[in-house]
């Protein structure tokens, strides 16, 4: 008996199988996909709000991390700078994705100051600042889900994912694996926080990365997951 052939044949063998076992083992988690919650609907579109380009912004058909920068933006320096670097520079290539800030009409200027800030000579082709009235903003804030409130300025340090059909994603169930363990009360994520990087970094980048994964499913004609609605969710408590 050829030891050696024997030998050669069963590395070989292991090397194909391998790579074949693998792959079966992801199939599941594909097929069993878990899209990104929609939290709420309806979300008011913004084309009555000024962009500080000639080129016309909507939330509609595209994937928007949506913020609100208020009356003194050079304040709104460090969540800027923390979501230009860890959602902009990261998501900049894909497809119909965009960020959209807004700010009250009269802050243009402060606005050009924070956006020469951020771009380090880079082009922010796909970051967009808006302008309005006050009445405008708050409506368009108090169309979404908030947890928080806008601060008197027309601020806050959180920011919003809403999909292309106007709806704002986030968490039903933002629970840890031990909370969920220890059966504590569901608590929900509409929105992240642009000071807590860990929150940006890790939470928020998971939850794009997921929601481009859906619409790449969809486009391959592979999505097969049905969206959970907030209002499908009898347990929630927030």
């Amino acid at each position: 008996m050829d030891y050696k052939k024997i030998s050669r044949y069963t590395v070989l063998g292991v090397l194909f199988f391998l790579p074949v076992t693998f792959l079966l083992f992801l199939y599941p988690a594909t097929h069993n996909y878990q899209p990104l919650d929609v939290v709420h609907e309806n979300v008011t579109d913004i084309q009555g709000l000024l962009p500080d380009t000639n080129n016309a912004v909507a939330l509609k058909n595209h994937i928007t991390v949506l913020g609100f920068l208020g009356h003194k933006p050079m304040e709104k320096l460090i969540p800027s700078s923390n979501l230009k670097e860890l959602v902009y520079d990261k998501f900049k290539g894909f497809k119909k994705f965009q960020i959209v800030i807004v700010a009250p009409k009269g802050t243009e200027q402060a606005v050009k100051e924070l956006k020469r800030e951020i771009s380090t000579y880079e082009n922010l082709k796909f970051w967009h600042f808006v302008f309005g009235e006050p009445n405008d903003i708050q409506r368009l804030f108090y169309s979404l889900k908030p947890k928080i409130n806008l601060n008197q300025d027309l601020s806050t340090n959180h920011v919003f994912i809403i999909d292309k059909d106007l709806n704002q994603r986030g968490r039903l169930d933002d629970r840890t694996e031990n909370e969920i363990e220890k059966n504590k009360p569901i608590y929900s994520l509409n929105a992240y926080d642009c000071i807590e990087v860990a929150e940006i970094k890790n939470k928020m980048s998971d939850d794009l990365r997921i929601l481009f994964t859906e619409y790449r499913q969809k486009r391959k004609g592979e999505f097969n997951s049905e969206t959970r609605r907030a209002t499908n969710l009898k347990t929630e408590t927030n």
